[in-house]
């Protein structure tokens, strides 16, 4: 993958992570809350994607994800083991939002996953800027 095509797949990614993130405030907006977390995750999943990208890494799975993220970012001391965490997390509160009928959050849930979601996804594009990925 030359630079160019990763640029080109970092830009798609981070678009389509801009729109979630946009879905997401929609059904928050419209009391859709487990819809909403969902969005977040993926929101999250399609920055982390980029991220990896940037390293010409591309995961198979949600978990693969995790992991690389892990491998080749925490691990490196790029991020935090705290800014794994929330992916982490919000990766198993999709999974409940999803799945779960019984598991219901609140508008206070939402929104503080959302400033988690915010920040990691600020300090992704910092990290591509500083790379001249974006």
């Amino acid at each position: 993958m030359t630079d160019e095509n990763k640029k080109e797949n970092i830009k798609a990614e981070l678009e389509r992570a801009s729109e979630t993130f946009d879905a997401a405030a929609l059904l928050f907006d419209n009391d859709f809350l487990n819809d909403a977390i969902s969005k977040l995750y993926y929101f999250l999943l399609y920055n982390i994607r980029a991220l990896l990208l940037a390293k010409g890494l591309e995961a198979k799975s949600h978990e693969g994800a995790l992991r690389l993220f892990g491998l080749h970012f925490v691990k490196e001391n790029l991020f935090k083991p705290s800014d794994s965490h929330i992916f982490s997390r919000l990766m198993k509160y999709r999974e409940e939002a999803d799945y779960n009928p019984s598991y219901m959050f609140n508008r206070e849930d939402f929104i503080a996953f959302r400033k988690d979601a915010e920040e990691l996804s600020d300090k992704i594009k910092a990290y591509l800027k500083e790379k001249e990925f974006i």
